[in-house]
């Protein structure tokens, strides 16, 4: 396994590596040939697909969960079957009554619930407002209400589809 191999040429420079994607079973059967944990797996991670089996896995191997579309926004530009997060009552509720946007509350939940989040914007004003939820704390009703909107449904591709032959570019300097 790469892992393995960059493990054991790198050992005094490698304190673990990232994975992204990945079901519980391709952890597990990574976990039994690698040496090294993967420290991140990042996952698609929104309100509307929480993970939380996958989550408490990642947590029982000390590999951190990092939400990729942690606003949901793979729910809203690809078919998913999804209303946008950003629209869903209850998280305008709760925005408003803070006077935050809906983003900044659904970054304010993934952080409460100890996550690490990736949040995308190209637009400098939605990057500066991604940072600035450290200035509240969701109450316990209004955490288990976003917790509440989990569906099961991916925005994004199921982990066992993505395959080199489905998704895999050339690195020239591999």
């Amino acid at each position: 396994m790469a892992l393995s191999a960059a493990a054991k040429s790198h050992d005094d420079q490698l304190f673990g590596d990232r994975v992204s994607t990945l079901a519980q079973s391709h952890l597990t059967n990574l976990l039994d040939e690698a040496e090294v944990v993967p420290a991140v797996n990042q996952i698609e991670l929104h309100p509307y697909l929480q993970q939380p089996e996958l989550q408490a896995f990642n947590a029982e191997h000390g590999i951190v969960t990092q939400a990729w579309s942690p606003i949901g926004g793979i729910t809203f530009y690809r078919q998913s079957g999804h209303t946008s997060t950003l629209e869903d009552p209850a998280i305008v509720k709760i925005a408003e009554s803070r006077s935050k946007s809906p983003a900044q509350v659904m970054l304010r939940w993934h952080l409460q619930e100890g996550r690490s989040v990736i949040p995308k914007s190209t637009k400098p004003h939605r990057s500066a407002e991604n940072f600035d939820v450290f200035d509240f704390e969701l109450t316990t009703d209004e955490v288990a209400a976003i917790d509440g909107l989990d569906t099961g449904k991916r925005g994004g591709p199921e982990p066992d589809a993505i395959t080199l032959e489905s998704f895999g570019r050339p690195i020239p300097e591999a």
